[in-house]
């Protein structure tokens, strides 16, 4: 058979290559040829339509919309969530194979209704892929924006802020500066840092919401999202109300599709009609209905993240740690990350220390585990393990993955003990970061880098050693399996 597939994730780092990886693997033991195409945080280098046209069948592996769709109308489709794609590759093959043999041939196949365009989901996942969607085109702004403003704090101190946005610095009071062109030759670099990195955070929202509405309602629904999203940041809803009136737009756009327009009046529709009456009426129902009482739920949510001390706020580090390492890059991991990313929009920086640091915790904690006790891990995972020592250190969750997929009932009680400890430590230190990502290389930029390392090497070492116990007290069969002359070559 020939197959072509479709990976895509909310990072595009990590599983949307892992998914690529094992179909790759799978289809070629099974004796079957297939492209891949992955449509990850580098973009999509797309697949050649002679090999689509020559497909028997289509996979798609994916936790976002796939893009360009209609590319694969009329062909056999299977498809499921990435972590399907990595777990699960032989089965998602051998049913893309069955899909292709059932499927008629010759006239009868012309004839063939189109495949379904992703799965069919209830409105739960329809839920989790439209706001997977907006974060997966959201996360670059978090972590260009969010890296340049804390490189412009570590170069010019914490009150370069002052003299792009007015006030005192190094004994000089500044008015706010309404010129572009002078920031650089009166705040520096640093003031040029952090002015662009406030310009790309100030679109987190707008995009989010820009993008969920497209999950929704494909490109038609990009205005009136972002529109929306403007509008949510304008009466100090925030992300809270980012997510609503992504939602709302690209409900409302998926509505006005509906309208069945004759062919003289289908180009306006889809140009001037959809996008003018989607952006009215989001705009209306966030700025009359329900901006102002989003925005009194987001300015309560950040006065009590603001009021957290002590034992509150390590319990909250304790929750958010859990959740960083529960599904090592899924929704609930992504739901924590987004958190500390509201709570550093509204100038809590505690919050992303310890989810970052919950975040490096479960690849680096098994990569030690699979050194300290190499006979409890197969071949496979012990080099899985080297990798994960690096994917750890840059805050990529998904290094833990094949570890996870291997074992879950051992590894992800084991991660999210560790995520817990290393929140909760990084917490009860008070360690903050003003950078959204960049794991190591961010340390320099983190407020007590004491504690946060503190926080990292416990959390590393709870999920180590709660992994070989697991492990210990209950051996999977994979690890009973391991031969003698394996472990020579360690």
């Amino acid at each position: 058979m020939k197959l072509v597939a479709v990976t895509s994730c909310p990072t595009g780092i990590a599983h949307t290559y892992m998914a690529a990886e094992a179909l790759e693997q799978a289809a070629k033991d099974a004796g079957h040829e297939i492209h891949v195409e992955t449509q990850g945080a580098a973009g999509a280098e797309a697949l050649d339509p002679a090999d689509i046209a020559r497909a028997d069948a289509v996979i798609f592996a994916a936790d976002v919309d796939v893009r360009d769709k209609d590319r694969f109308a009329g062909k056999p489709l299977v498809s499921g969530p990435v972590k399907r794609g990595i777990n699960h590759a032989a089965d998602m093959v051998a049913e893309a194979v069955a899909q292709a043999e059932a499927a008629p041939a010759g006239p009868a196949a012309a004839a063939a209704p189109a495949a379904p365009a992703g799965p069919r989901l209830g409105p739960g996942g329809k839920l989790r892929l439209w706001l997977m969607t907006g974060v997966s085109y959201m996360l670059p702004f978090v972590a260009a924006g969010g890296i340049l403003i804390a490189l412009a704090f570590v170069i010019g101190g914490a009150e370069i802020a002052n003299v792009v946005n007015g006030g005192e610095f190094q004994g000089t009071t500044y008015e706010a500066i309404t010129d572009p062109t002078q920031i650089l030759g009166q705040a520096g670099i640093a003031g040029l840092m952090f002015a662009i990195g406030g310009l790309a955070f100030s679109m987190l929202v707008p995009i989010l919401a820009g993008f969920i509405a497209f999950g929704m309602a494909d490109r038609m629904g990009i205005a009136p999202g972002v529109v929306g999203g403007l509008i949510a940041v304008n009466v100090g809803a925030g992300f809270l109300g980012g997510l609503a009136a992504g939602l709302i737009a690209g409900a409302i756009v998926m509505a006005l599709k509906l309208i069945k327009a004759n062919q003289a009046f289908a180009g306006i529709m889809r140009i001037v009609i959809i996008p003018l009456v989607g952006v009215f009426a989001v705009g209306f129902i966030m700025l009359v209905l329900i901006g102002q009482p989003i925005a009194d739920a987001q300015a309560w949510l950040t006065d009590w993240l603001a009021g957290l001390s002590g034992v509150n706020a390590v319990l909250l580090g304790v929750i958010l740690g859990a959740m960083m390492g529960f599904d090592l890059g899924g929704p609930v991991n992504k739901v924590a990350y987004l958190f500390g990313v509201g709570a550093l929009a509204s100038g809590d920086f505690t919050v992303m220390a310890a989810v970052m640091a919950a975040g490096m915790v479960p690849p680096l904690g098994l990569a030690l585990a699979s050194v300290v006790r190499p006979k409890l891990f197969t071949q496979a995972e012990r080099q899985s393990g080297k990798a994960a020592w690096l994917l750890g250190a840059f805050f990529i969750t998904e290094g833990a993955i094949p570890f996870a997929a291997a074992d879950p009932l051992r590894v992800i009680p084991s991660t999210m003990v560790g995520g817990a400890v290393a929140g909760a430590v990084s917490m009860a230190f008070g360690a903050s970061l003003r950078a959204p990502h960049g794991g190591i290389w961010v340390i320099p930029l983190i407020g007590d880098p004491g504690g946060f390392i503190v926080a990292l090497l416990a959390g590393t070492v709870a999920t180590g050693l709660c992994a070989v116990a697991l492990k210990t007290a209950w051996k999977s069969k994979a690890a009973q399996a391991v031969d003698d002359s394996a472990l020579v070559t360690i």
